[in-house]
């Protein structure tokens, strides 16, 4: 008996945790002299959870979360952004039915708090589509931010699971960006890293032999053209 009654509240500790975390949360982080607002759509399935954050000001949005740990009434997980980028969210489930805590990045931390607005709006999960055989190889081009021009590679091949890129963009440093999602439908492109919040939509123009498009970054959107490396 005294088995059993552990093993029940056991269960309903989890169910609570579960329940108290699964659902879209808003608010805002507050770094100084300013506040951004955030939105965190948690769930779990399967015995797993998932999640995904929009930072409308970043043009963050559906930026996939990791490392999300839920133990009763703290939870925890991680926006990969790539180096600098990464950032924490460590915080507790208050009285009051808010979640707040703290936002750490770059050895930085802020506050944070957040409150359930209605059940999780996770997107379902993306999956790569198979290219065209004419665009697979290697594309360069070039654009420009701040006055200074950033140099761009894109490696475009077919693998088990659809299309697969390599997506580098050179300025002071090397940046190789990890992207996690690549489709093609017509003669439209779409390459997705959502840990960096960047992604490429351009139109291949097979007499041009180029692909012509949009970088975004955050809130800025810059034309680039891509032609094929020789």
């Amino acid at each position: 008996m005294r088995l059993i009654l552990v093993l029940v509240f056991a269960c309903a500790v989890v169910c609570r945790a579960e329940d108290k975390a699964t659902g879209r949360w808003q608010g805002v982080v507050s770094v100084p002299d300013r506040e951004f607002t955030i939105v965190v759509d948690l769930q779990q399935a399967g015995g797993s959870w998932r999640g995904s954050v929009i930072i409308p000001s970043l043009n963050t949005k559906g930026a996939p979360l990791t490392d999300i740990a839920v133990n009763n009434s703290d939870a925890s997980f991680t926006l990969k952004g790539g180096r600098s980028l990464d950032a924490t969210f460590k915080g507790s489930f208050k009285t009051d039915g808010t979640f707040a805590g703290d936002f750490s990045q770059a050895g930085n931390q802020a506050p944070f708090a957040l409150r359930k607005v209605g059940p999780p709006q996770l997107e379902a999960l993306l999956r790569s589509t198979p290219i065209a055989r004419e665009i697979e190889g290697e594309w360069k081009g070039e654009y420009e931010i701040f006055g200074a021009p950033r140099h761009v590679t894109l490696k475009l091949t077919n693998g088990e699971k659809g299309g697969t890129a390599e997506f580098v963009v050179v300025g002071r440093k090397v940046n190789n960006l990890p992207v996690d999602l690549v489709t093609q439908e017509g003669d439209v492109l779409t390459i997705d890293s959502h840990q960096t919040g960047i992604n490429y939509e351009g139109r291949f123009d097979k007499n041009a032999n180029e692909i012509k498009g949009t970088f975004f970054q955050g809130p800025m959107e810059l034309p680039l053209i891509l032609r094929r490396s020789k």
